[in-house]
This record gives structure tokens, C-alpha cells and sequence, in this order.
């Protein structure tokens, strides 16, 4: 008999791919250079992703990847509600600092608004934190989709179609329930609006 992802289905294989491309550091990231690509294809659009590397992928990244290195975390999704209140008095202040950062980069006037958006998700995901362990791979795909509709609809299709994916994944996988899950999107298509509009 052999083990291991032979012998998973499809399916869940398929949902295991979507969950990783659906991590917020990956879709956040992938978004941002895809904008910065669209709109800012030039020295400042490189002074913008490199400023929002060192300021908040790099830092989320070693955050997430520390913590489920040493056990503070079950895993990279920081997927355990009591562990969440450890893992947002840490990536908040790393969000805090990508907005001063911009602020002090005069970045542009929406990529300034993202910053100080996502900060306030954070601040409001943590709250909720307290009652339910909210998606922030459905918060954070949904918040990405909506700018990136608004940038270039095309893009932003493509990415509401992988969002929904991802949505579905959180569900299929048991990571989340459907309040969870629903409240992540919700949070995220509100997030997007406010920073797109």
C-alpha cells in the first residue's frame, strides 16, 4: 500500500494547490506586482515593490514561516484560533511600518490607501478573532480581486475566479466554516472598494 499524496484525490489535491496560491502573503504579493506592472511600469513602480518587500513581505513571510518553524503556530496559515492571538500583535506593527514606509516614500495615492486598509483589516480581523476565526485567505483574495478589477477588469475576472476557488478550498478543506469563510469575504470586498474607489 503506498502513502502520501498518491493517495489523496484529486480534489483535494486541487483544493491543497488553490489554499497555497490563496495564502494571503502569495495572492497579496502576486497582486501588488501584477499592479505595479499595470500602472507603475517604471523607477517608482521598483521603489514601491521593493520598499513594500523589505517593509512587509519579507517581514509576514519570516513571521509566518518562523512561527511554524519553532511551534508557536500549527502551520504557515496560522490555522489554530487561540494561536492567532499571538500571530496578530506581530503582523500588525509589520503592517504599521509598510504604511509609514509609503507615507515617508510619498507612494501613490492607492497604494498608500491598500497600506492603510490592510493595517485596519488586520486591526478588525483581530477583533473578530475574539468571537470567530475569520478566512484571511478569503478576506485578503477578495480584497486583492476587487483592486484588481478595478486596475484592469480582464485581471480582475481572473482573479475573482480564483478567489471564489479559494473560498471553496477553505471550506472543502475544513479550515473554515461558511460564517468564517463569509465574513473573510465580506471584510475583503469592503477593503477592496474602500481602496479602489
Amino acid at each position: 500500500m503506498s502513502s502520501g499524496k498518491s493517495d489523496l484525490k484529486p480534489v483535494v489535491v486541487l483544493a491543497r494547490y488553490v489554499s497555497w496560491i490563496g495564502h494571503p502573503l502569495v495572492f497579496i504579493s502576486l497582486s501588488v506586482a501584477i499592479i505595479i506592472i499595470l500602472r507603475l511600469a517604471n523607477r517608482a513602480g521598483l521603489a514601491l515593490l521593493l520598499t513594500l518587500l523589505v517593509t512587509l513581505i519579507l517581514p509576514m513571510g519570516f513571521l509566518l514561516f518562523w512561527g511554524a518553524r519553532t511551534g508557536r503556530w500549527s502551520d504557515t496559515d496560522v490555522s489554530i484560533r487561540s494561536e492567532r492571538v499571538r500571530f496578530y500583535p506581530r503582523a500588525i506593527p509589520i503592517s504599521a511600518m509598510a504604511v509609514i514606509a509609503l507615507w515617508l516614500l510619498r507612494a501613490p495615492a492607492m497604494a498608500l490607501r491598500g497600506a492603510v486598509v490592510t493595517f485596519f483589516l488586520l486591526l478588525v480581523a483581530a477583533l473578530v478573532n475574539f468571537r470567530i476565526k475569520l478566512s484571511l485567505h478569503a478576506l485578503f483574495a477578495f480584497y486583492s480581486a476587487i483592486i484588481l478589477f478595478v486596475v484592469h477588469p480582464v485581471v480582475g475576472a481572473i482573479a475573482f475566479a480564483l478567489a471564489f476557488l479559494v473560498f471553496w478550498s477553505r471550506l472543502y478543506l475544513g479550515r473554515h466554516d461558511l460564517l468564517e469563510t463569509l465574513v473573510g469575504a465580506s471584510l475583503g470586498l469592503l477593503g477592496g472598494v474602500v481602496t479602489a474607489l
